[in-house]
């Protein structure tokens, strides 16, 4: 028998500009590509029996507050990656939600800045002896010079921004010309100050984390570069992760990890709850790793709130786990809830 939902008035916050319609007639499989995530989120908590109130921001927080006021929500279930056109600025977001004493889901603030900065993220991960590749960082007007502990070839990325912004072929360099030109690229392009990152050749795959105290490791799950040119990197690029065009005509797909070497399962799974209780993360999150051919696992970089559309990554890996995409969904409400009443009792994060 499934267990009973206590119903409750949840706000959906989210980007102004991905607020999904309730009726879909019309809309092209590109546009719903765009809010996938926060349509799916919506009709299935109203499914499961909850009011849900759909909330768009972009630079204003009072219609937050006037929401919170006014239709008293139980909970706030976070959809937002950005406020006034930054990701940088999404915690701030959460901290307010905190001073106005509103329950929340997912990541705390503290947790979001310290996995979102790549840079600051990988020396915590050095510090645990969590093994990630080597990298250079470099800020606005600082020059790009590979130091000696880094060898070509390295994969130039933003230093904050998620979802394989600004990650392209040409990310991974080869010589000191080519470094410059992609850092200087992300300076001018991307808006944020780069980091360059040990190339690791090998398999891809992610481990995704549920719970705040006691942790919850889903199954591995892997995205399958082989349809790509030989002569292409085997990198999540911009086009990997979000054309659907380009995944169709390459043959990319994401899916279990089979076959995965030796005790390679159990050393992914450790590392994954290692760094989540590292960058003292909550809720859930999703751990990007890298398997070498030589068996070594990376850990390549942590994504706090990450994506939970129907079928993505996460939500396929919960029902691999036995969760159906409501049960997580009501998980997730959950963890949000119990973390607020831990904080009240305690006054701890």
């Amino acid at each position: 028998m499934a267990r009973r939902v206590t119903k409750r008035r949840i706000l959906a916050l989210m980007h102004q500009d991905l607020v999904p319609p309730d009726d879909l007639s019309g809309v092209s499989p590109e546009e719903f590509e765009l809010y996938k995530s926060e349509h799916d989120v919506v009709m299935t908590l109203r499914g499961l029996g909850h009011e849900v109130m759909k909330l768009g921001l972009y630079d204003e927080l009072l219609p937050l507050r006037h929401a919170i006021t006014e239709w008293r929500p139980h909970i706030t279930f976070n959809l937002l990656e950005e406020f006034r056109g930054l990701a940088v600025y999404d915690h701030n977001v959460v901290s307010y939600l905190e001073l106005l004493g509103m329950p929340y889901t997912g990541n705390t603030p503290r947790g979001m800045v310290l996995a979102r900065d790549k840079a600051l993220a990988k020396k915590i991960m050095r510090f645990h002896r969590i093994r990630t590749p080597r990298f250079a960082h470099f800020p606005f007007g600082q020059k790009a010079r590979l130091p000696r502990q880094l060898s070509y070839p390295v994969i130039v990325k933003s230093q904050l921004e998620e979802a394989s912004l600004g990650i392209a072929q040409a990310s991974v360099v080869t010589s000191d010309a080519a470094l410059a030109e992609r850092v200087a690229f992300v300076h001018e392009h991307v808006g944020t100050a780069a980091i360059a990152e040990q190339y690791i050749d090998g398999r891809e795959i992610n481990i995704g984390v549920l719970g705040n105290r006691r942790l919850q490791v889903l199954p591995a799950w892997e995205l399958n570069f082989s349809g790509l040119p030989d002569s292409a990197w085997r990198i999540a690029t911009q086009k990997v992760k979000w054309d659907l065009g380009y995944q169709e005509r390459h043959g990319i797909d994401i899916g279990p990890a089979r076959d995965l070497p030796g005790r390679v399962a159990e050393e992914l799974a450790s590392m994954a709850k290692r760094a989540y209780r590292a960058l003292e993360l909550a809720g859930y999150a999703r751990m990007d790793f890298r398997l070498a051919p030589n068996g070594k696992v990376y850990l390549i970089e942590a994504n706090p709130n990450c994506d939970i559309s129907r079928d993505e990554e996460f939500a396929s890996a919960a029902n691999a786990a036995g969760y159906s995409y409501g049960a997580l969904l009501q998980r997730i409400v959950n963890l949000g809830l119990k973390r607020e009443a831990l904080v009240r009792r305690k006054g701890v994060n």
